[in-house]
């Protein structure tokens, strides 16, 4: 039998559409602002970042100070190119996991600064938002301070460079110090904030007859945990960066930044003691627990010993024999129910006297 010819060829697939890549998102969208600082003094406005870059040019002590909130892979490529970014230093501001520390590139300065968000914990519902971080990253070269910041608020410093004029005169090095001050003042805050509320966990596991949250104080210690890995490395990182630094930054300037590594050692040391007061805390709250647990158990010893001693009574008079004690007379009953509440009267006494009740 011949083959069946089909009656319709099958139709071939229309190639589909290639997909089109979606347009580059402008620098100018991650741009919180782009200033220029002369000889010490801002110059008034905002400038798109060619125009500044000219204008610092034709100026001996002049500087760009250019603000980013997490850049994008492409609008970091390009701003790197227009800067002369080194790699290293955009991967790390792309990536944006990063230890507080400070690296050099030739003849740029790269910093990291954690930030540390803290709120009342009235005001969130659950205990892990109490303390959030970010992260803050400065770039410094011979004209330009570029400061990147992601997940951290960060108020426009630059009014903080006009008050101190003398050190908006030593370049964009001082850039980094307003924002190593900012932040590291801003680490004093949330210590004093947390030295309240530890007090106040203290005396809620002292206070007699109060129930012991310990979930509240295993959650502030993850929170002050946090914190200490956002704030301890910065100390080192600080005094290493000055060290090997010195050409870069001037004398005048160091001293700033020693400050700000004294203030950054107080608040490590100070997080550092809350760690360890409610470390000894959650001892405290198990030890409470655990003697509140006992005392109940003995209490409940001592009450069912009481009942034992009228029921073995009871049970005795329960068996069915013909002769027992006291079963024909007259006052049998009432002196066996005297009997049962002497008993039990005088476990009372005695459990009082070993202090069981």
């Amino acid at each position: 039998m011949p083959p069946r010819i089909p009656l319709s060829l099958p139709r071939s697939k229309k190639p589909e559409p290639p997909s089109r890549p979606y347009p580059p998102v402008p620098i100018e969208r991650s741009v919180d602002f782009c200033r220029v600082f002369i000889d010490g003094k801002r110059m008034p406005g905002n400038k798109r970042i060619g125009d500044a870059l000219d204008i610092v040019q034709q100026h001996d002590n002049a500087f760009v100070w250019l603000s980013l909130k997490a850049p994008s892979d492409q609008q970091m490529e390009k701003i790197a190119a227009i800067f002369d970014l080194d790699d290293l230093v955009v991967d790390d501001i792309i990536d944006a996991h990063q230890r507080p520390k400070v690296d050099r590139y030739d003849e740029q300065l790269f910093m990291v600064v954690r930030s540390v968000h803290y709120r009342d914990d009235e005001e969130v519902a659950d205990a892990r938002e109490i303390i959030s971080t970010g992260e803050v990253q400065v770039v410094t070269g011979d004209k330009f301070a570029m400061t990147i910041r992601h997940n951290a608020p960060l108020p426009d410093l630059t009014g903080k460079l006009e008050e101190e004029e003398e050190l908006a005169v030593l370049g964009p090095s001082a850039v980094a110090w307003a924002v190593a001050d900012y932040l590291v003042d801003n680490y004093l805050k949330v210590a004093d904030y947390l030295s309240q509320d530890v007090d106040d966990l203290e005396n809620e596991v002292f206070t007699p007859r109060r129930q012991i949250n310990i979930d509240k104080i295993y959650n502030y210690k993850r929170e002050v945990l946090e914190m200490r890995h956002a704030i301890d490395p910065l100390a080192p990182a600080l005094r290493n960066g000055l060290a090997n630094n010195k050409d870069l930054l001037r004398k005048a300037l160091r001293t700033y930044f020693r400050d700000v590594q004294d203030n950054a050692t107080i608040v490590s040391d100070r997080i550092s003691g809350f760690d360890e007061r409610l470390s000894s805390l959650l001892d405290a709250s198990v030890a409470k627990v655990s003697l509140q647990q006992n005392s109940d158990m003995r209490t409940i010893s001592a009450v069912v010993g009481m009942a034992a001693a009228p029921t073995m009574i009871a049970g005795i008079y329960g068996m069915n024999f013909e002769h027992m004690p006291e079963l024909g007379w007259k006052f049998g009953y009432p002196a066996v129910l005297l009997i049962m509440l002497a008993a039990m009267l005088g476990m009372l006494w005695w459990f009082r006297r070993n202090n069981w009740l």
